[in-house]
Formats: structure tokens, sequence, C-alpha cells
């Protein structure tokens, strides 16, 4: 069984892996990014792709392809009717993460609130008793999408006495275990007038793609913080860009970005009410774990029985 990764990074999940599936019986190989990856695949029964596009054109650059699993949850890298098509099943690791990033957007709430950016800037001119910050609780924090991580980050907010609100993927959508987890009902709307920090949790799908823009962030309160754990494309750029310069919201917290690697010279990562990360909120070395096992056990069932756990 050969398994190719797609994406040149994740090296501890590489090692994770290996360690679940030691040869010979398991193959490993990872993308040469000098290369052209339809010249990589020709032999490969599994594709991890990462943070790698597996398009139908790759699909077809591999015949003996049977399963395309990913180390963690986004797809949207993947052409699933394509898959469908050619009856190759895709699957991932759900809830692996949702912990770390959880734990994650709680660390850039609090960065925001304690505005960490500027902390470090008067440090280096030698200043100390600067600046003001804010306190977590006695704050709303609005969850948009409620799948694991926004479950995870709403049990933690509420451990330091904060009020959650949450809606899930679809904004309105009726879903009565959310309202017996939260204890309230609530809308996009509410969420955005209400929460004195709005993070986000959801997919990125043509539905929710630029569910952030102009509009949006200007139902928000002025004293209220960004932060996004889930997608860039979840956010409109420019209108974001614009809110935080002008002072339509007070600060953003960012683990993704609108292309990976970002820009090193985005004049996002200039602003002194910006926090950012590379994209690590599910890194940890527990997640990794949790999803090294996933996986593997996604490859072992498709030894046994010929398909996955379960896929989509």
């Amino acid at each position: 069984m050969k398994i190719f990764f797609a994406y040149d990074g994740f090296p501890v999940a590489r090692e994770k892996i290996r360690a679940q599936l030691p040869e010979p019986n398991f193959a490993i190989s990872v993308v040469d990014p000098e290369r052209s990856i339809l010249e990589q695949v020709g032999d490969v029964d599994v594709i991890i792709p990462g943070m790698a596009s597996i398009t139908a054109e790759v699909m077809d650059a591999a015949p003996r392809l049977k399963l395309i699993v990913q180390f963690g949850v986004g797809l949207e890298g993947v052409d699933m009717e394509a898959a469908r098509r050619r009856g190759i099943y895709v699957s991932n690791t759900p809830g692996v993460n949702a912990a770390a990033v959880a734990e994650h957007a709680l660390f850039l709430m609090l960065a925001l609130a304690r505005r960490l950016p500027v902390a470090q800037g008067a440090l280096g001119e030698g200043q100390i008793g600067f600046p003001v910050g804010r306190e977590l609780s006695g704050k709303t924090v609005g969850i948009i999408g409620f799948g694991n991580s926004g479950r995870e980050l709403a049990r933690m907010a509420r451990g330091l006495g904060m009020r959650v609100l949450a809606i899930r993927r679809t904004p309105g959508e009726d879903d009565r275990a959310l309202v017996d987890f939260i204890g309230t009902r609530a809308d996009l709307d509410k969420v955005l007038a209400e929460s004195d920090f709005v993070s986000l949790h959801a997919p990125l799908t043509p539905e929710t793609e630029g569910l952030i823009d102009a509009a949006a962030l200007a139902r928000m309160k002025p004293s209220a913080f960004l932060v996004n754990v889930a997608r860039g494309g979840l956010v409109v750029r420019e209108d974001l860009l614009a809110a935080l310069r002008t002072g339509v919201i007070a600060g953003a917290g960012l683990d993704v970005f609108w292309t990976e690697p970002p820009d090193p010279n985005d004049k996002l990562f200039t602003l002194e009410n910006v926090v950012v990360t590379p994209h690590i909120a599910g890194v940890t070395e527990e997640a990794y774990g949790r999803a090294a096992r996933q996986v593997a056990a996604h490859i072992r069932n498709l030894v046994r029985e010929g398909k996955p756990e379960f896929y989509y």
C-alpha cells in the first residue's frame, strides 16, 4: 500500500503516521515540490492532501488511487464530484483537533483583549505598565459554526464566565441540540450585534464564503474583536482591513489567510490591533497523535474491507 503526502509540510504528522503504519506493508512518500504532482502519483493508493489541491487531473494521473484522506478536517481542496465519479473514497479526521483549535481561538481572544502587540511594542521602547487591557469574564462570545471546535470553545468560554451565543454554519438554521447546549436561540444579526468577540469556526463553502463582509462588520460593536481559526475566505479581506483601520471594530485575531502562506508584506500585519499566527490552531502533539491514529484506521480499514471507516 503506497501512501503519498501531497503537501511537504507536517513532518511530525508523517512520522506519527509512519509509526501507525510500519513498512514493509505500507510505504509513505512525500511530494517533491520541484516536480509536478502529476508526475508523482502514478502508483499511489492513498493521498493525504494537506494543503494541496487534489483535482480531477491529479486523480486521472493516479489510476491506483482508492482513498483521499485529510489529516484534519478541511476538504475544500478536493474535487469531491470528480472523486465520486471515479469511485475514490474521500475521508478526514473530524474532531481530533477540536480542543486545540478552541484553545487557540481563546488564546487569540486573550491576546486581543490584553492588547498583546501594543504591550510587546511598549517593552521594546522601555515602557512598563502599559497598555490597559480587558477581561474575558462577563463578556459575550459569538461562535459562528457550531461543530466540534465551536462547541469546545463554548465549553471553555463558559468556564471563564463568558456568555455564549452561537449559530451553525447555515445562518438561521434551527438546531435543537445547539439551543439545548447554549440555552438560547440566536441568528447572525444577534451574534454580530451583541458579541464582544466573534469567533469563526465554519467550513468554507459557497454559502459561507465572504460571510463576514463590510455589512457584517458594521453590525458588530466598535469595541468588538473578530477571531478567525477556520478559513480565510469566510472574511472579505479588504473589508476587514478597512474596518480595522477606521475603528469599525476594535481588532482581529487571524490564524488563517486568503492565500497560504500569506504575503509577508500584507498590510494587516502592520496594524497594532491585529494578532496573527501561521495556521497553527490545530497543530499540537496531542491533535497530531489523534489524527494519525484516525488516518491509520481509515487506511487499515481500506486494506481489510475495501473502504475507510467512513467517507463522504
